[in-house]
């Protein structure tokens, strides 16, 4: 991984803004940015590569979903009664 990636997620503190989701109400930046954290570890996990960038979506989801619903996914995710495609 670059080293100007590396850096960007060790400074990284809170969401960027999004163009996809320029709405006050960010709830499906937090659902989305959960999907994309689960897809890209499941593709690069697939493929034997390193997971690392993964963490990018990981972080930004921790800091606009509610713990309560990320907890409640991650049952989900493990019971296989998630709603989205993971």
């Amino acid at each position: 991984m670059s080293d100007a990636i590396e850096e960007k997620i060790k400074n990284y503190r809170t969401a960027p803004f999004d163009a996809r989701f320029p709405n006050t109400n960010q709830t499906r930046n937090c659902f989305q940015n959960y999907l994309d954290f689960h897809r890209c570890n499941n593709a690069l996990s697939a493929k034997g590569q390193d997971v690392s960038p993964c963490q990018w979506y990981q972080r930004v989801y921790k800091s606009l979903c509610p713990m309560s619903w990320v907890g409640k996914w991650d049952d989900q995710v493990a019971d296989g009664s998630f709603p989205g495609r993971v």
